[in-house]
């Protein structure tokens, strides 16, 4: 007779981000972070729509004319859609089973910036401006209306980015160590009877140079110096043409054209997922409930 081997509890590893989730919770995940039902999609809608009307609100109440006549009302607006936002952000952080992964993610991280500023304002004045960074919530809309292949595209532009990196890193160390030589140069060749007063400055001057954004607050006076800024000049047109290279090389380099779902991880909230995946490829954690699959 054949035995039975049963595993020793102690010896079952138990993985967090897997744990069942209550009802309740799947309900508000399934509300809050996807836009799969009629419920999800009207959530979403109505979000954006939010997001819209509170940045318009900020917008125009840096106008001082109307500032001056609606600057009242504008307040009240703001400070009722911060608490809106405040509560759909708890929402958010109660219906996923990592609240710490999504409050650290991008849109975590852009979900609180968005309605800090108007709380800062308590105590630094002027600080409700910054409150335009709810227009990043507006990345949203591809979800909403089930743009995945924009999620996709989304996904190569930022690994081909991550690949860049290092490169960007030297590029960025050879313009500011080209910046510190010839900023040193002009400092020493003008001086401070032509507006190089310092090092730092001349630099500001060499990198608006090589930028070919040429604001002309300052600029050399001398022979020498202007055939030094007109090297400089053709070498910033050199110098524009490395970082694209760099990204589109990178980008040529994602062949993989998998498509993406838009479903949002149980437990992280991230999304970005290839289409037939079953599990978070950045946490690790089950995609889809008990019993449900990618295929529905």
């Amino acid at each position: 007779m054949l035995g039975v081997a049963y595993a020793h509890p102690a010896c079952m590893t138990f993985d967090a981000r897997d744990t069942p989730m209550a009802p309740w919770r799947q309900g508000l995940h399934q509300i809050v972070f996807e836009a799969d039902t009629a419920a999800g999609k009207w959530f979403d809608v109505v979000l954006i729509a939010s997001i819209l009307a509170s940045v318009a609100a900020v917008m125009l109440d840096s106008v001082a004319a109307i500032h001056m006549r609606f600057g009242a009302p504008l307040l009240w607006i703001e400070w009722g859609f911060t608490l809106l936002f405040t509560a759909e952000y708890v929402v958010r952080l109660l219906s996923v089973r990592q609240p710490g992964r999504y409050a650290t993610s991008f849109f975590g991280v852009v979900d609180l910036l968005a309605i800090l500023p108007t709380y800062l304002s308590l105590f630094m004045v002027g600080t409700q401006s910054l409150l335009v960074i709810r227009a990043l919530r507006l990345l949203r809309i591809f979800r909403v209306f089930k743009l995945g292949h924009y999620v996709k595209e989304a996904e190569v532009l930022l690994r081909a980015l991550r690949a860049s990196r290092a490169k960007i890193t030297i590029f960025i160390v050879s313009v500011l160590s080209i910046a510190l030589i010839v900023g040193a140069l002009l400092y020493l060749i003008e001086g401070e009877a032509n507006g190089f007063t310092s090092i730092p400055r001349a630099m500001y001057w060499a990198i608006v140079t090589m930028t070919t954004v040429g604001y002309g607050d300052i600029a050399p006076r001398t022979v020498l110096g202007q055939i030094a800024a007109s090297g400089l000049m053709i070498l910033g047109y050199a110098i524009i043409a490395v970082p694209t290279g760099i990204v589109s090389a990178e980008l040529a380099q994602q062949a993989t054209r998998r498509p993406v779902s838009t479903q949002a991880c149980l437990a992280c909230s991230r999304e970005g997922h290839e289409d037939d995946a079953t599990h978070c490829k950045y946490c690790g954690a089950g995609l889809y409930p008990a019993g449900k699959s990618p295929a529905g």
